[in-house]
């Protein structure tokens, strides 16, 4: 297969650089797949996992949505938040899941924002999932 460029970065700076046979990644609008030579492509995408292949490696990033762009044989993911395996803080991770799983219990009685906790949530889910199935 042949290789190109990909990166992934966020208003701290970059997180991930690399050639790689493939990026597969989690749109809005369901999971896409990049190989060398895919037409230009901007495509919003959702909180998930980003992953990097090149031959039998993976390499994996745990990203808070944004935006993936291919051009020139090239993908950049610009996301607000994004972090590798080994840079996740699994601590600070699970205790921002609980903090969300009480917010939306106690949303039914007060007046806190149902959509931002369920965010909050998802997201806190993500980085524990990456940090659980692919820190080595």
């Amino acid at each position: 297969m042949r290789i190109f460029e990909a990166s992934v970065v966020t208003p701290d700076g970059p997180v991930y650089n690399a050639e790689v046979e493939m990026v597969i990644a989690k749109a809005k609008s369901g999971e896409i797949g990049i190989l060398y030579g895919h037409v230009p492509l901007v495509a919003p995408l959702d909180i998930g996992v980003v992953r990097f292949k090149n031959g039998d490696q993976e390499k994996v990033v745990a990203v808070s949505g944004g935006i993936l762009e291919t051009r020139s044989n090239q993908v950049t993911i610009l996301a607000q938040a994004a972090e590798t395996p080994e840079q996740i803080d699994i601590r600070r991770a699970e205790e921002a899941k609980q903090r969300a799983e009480k917010r939306l219990h106690q949303s039914h009685q007060d007046d806190i924002d149902f959509r931002r906790a369920e965010l909050a949530l998802k997201r806190a889910m993500n980085r524990i999932e990456v940090y659980r199935h692919f820190s080595r």
